[in-house]
């Protein structure tokens, strides 16, 4: 795993294809005949992109506090958005050379989507997943029955699969490769480590998501935040309203105050937020994504201290909220979403406290540990800030310890 993307904390998920032009949901919708697949395909011809400006995503991203973005350079519909030379369905131009030099120039890590599945190729229907049940089952445009399958065919889609994803990592060099639908079939059949092993010969400290397998370095849980986070590396890729890419008639944006919730709670757990934008056909953000963005970025550039160079926080129990901890394990980051009526706690605190303040205002709180029982520890109660101390989505206390952290986790005398 890189450094740089444990310490990100926040990417920018953009969901942008042919589907944005009826608003239709993306791939699924002539998948599960939602929408007839000669509508759905005619987009292809609708699409236009006329106002696709990078730099101005790149400084949206940047604006939010994202260190890292990732683009659908190709969704399950198998439609293309750079000029390849492989297959049939691409926009006839290259939208991911503007995209990738945008975001190095802000210092943003480029990320490329790419689905493992391509429901409109001729020969991706030509086997099935092992242990399937011979007849058909599943859908015209992912399986054939066993009767029908046809292993030629695969390899041509397989060269066809390497040689796209070999435009990709050669010529966009991408920090990280976000693969999806690989649920359609096995990771030999996949042959995952081949293909691994041809993205790392043009970008050896690539980044792979779980969906390479074998060969993915972090979990990707998605829409639903794990109650408890995975071990190792992780993303919450999640949505600002309900839909991947953009939807004419989704206007259920989740509030800026639900979404630094999300982030703390990511953070918190030691993962990283991935928040979707879905762009209008014409390449623009929606103005209330592009709101969200930006409230985001404001409340985090308040309170950086407590999300870049931190770990993960205290484990559930110790405190009623998500925190984070300094890399040097010697402050502790408290996320406070409510307004206190009272005193705020923290349980089996260890290492003595020094000094506690409310960040981004400075302000210093009292506090003191009452109780306590040989190796059991007391409870550290801090004074509730006040007035202007409050930020009105999510307010953050500085605990600076005397040491690095260490904790009591035990269950007392009986």
């Amino acid at each position: 795993m890189q450094p740089w993307f444990t310490d990100a904390k926040l990417g920018i998920f953009v969901h942008w294809g042919i589907y944005a032009v009826d608003g239709v949901q993306e791939s699924w919708s002539f998948y599960d005949d939602i929408v007839p697949h000669e509508q759905y395909m005619s987009q292809l011809d609708r699409f236009t992109g006329a106002r696709y400006d990078p730099r101005a995503w790149a400084d949206l991203f940047a604006q939010a506090g994202a260190r890292y973005a990732v683009l659908t350079s190709r969704h399950h519909d198998g439609v293309a958005l750079w000029d390849t030379a492989h297959g049939d369905l691409n926009l006839g131009r290259d939208y991911l050379t503007g995209y990738a030099d945008a975001l190095r120039e802000k210092g943003l890590k480029v990320g490329l989507y790419y689905s493992h599945s391509d429901w409109n190729h001729p020969d991706y229907a030509s086997t099935r997943k092992p242990g399937r049940p011979p007849e058909m089952e599943d859908n015209r445009y992912s399986e054939c029955s066993a009767q029908d399958e046809d292993l030629v065919a695969w390899e041509r889609f397989l060269a066809y699969r390497d040689g796209q994803v070999r435009e990709l990592a050669s010529r966009y060099r991408p920090d990280l490769m976000w693969f999806d639908g690989e649920w359609d079939r096995s990771e030999e059949q996949w042959r995952i480590k081949e293909l691994a092993a041809l993205i790392r010969s043009y970008s050896p400290d690539v980044v792979f998501n779980a969906r390479m397998l074998s060969e993915g370095d972090y979990a990707t849980p998605e829409q639903g935040a794990p109650i408890e986070p995975p071990s190792g590396p992780w993303e919450l890729c999640l949505t600002i309203n309900d839909s991947w890419g953009y939807r004419h008639d989704d206007h259920h944006h989740k509030s800026l105050t639900q979404l630094v919730r999300y982030f703390t709670e990511t953070i918190g757990g030691g993962g990283n937020l991935l928040l979707d934008v879905g762009p209008m056909e014409d390449g623009t953000v929606p103005r209330p994504q592009a709101e969200r963005l930006e409230g985001l970025g404001e409340w985090i550039r308040k309170h950086e201290a407590a999300v870049y160079g931190t770990v993960r926080g205290l484990p559930a129990g110790h405190h009623y909220g998500p925190s984070t901890l300094s890399a040097d394990r010697r402050t502790l980051y408290l996320t406070l979403f409510d307004i206190p009526r009272s005193e705020i706690g923290v349980r089996g605190l260890v290492t003595p406290v020094r000094r506690v303040s409310v960040l981004g205002t400075g302000t210093e709180l009292a506090h003191r540990v009452v109780g306590g029982l040989h190796e059991a520890v007391g409870v550290l109660w801090i004074d509730p800030p006040a007035g202007s101390d409050l930020d009105p989505h999510a307010t953050v206390l500085a605990v600076e310890l005397d040491g690095e952290l260490e904790l009591y986790r035990g269950s007392g005398r009986f």
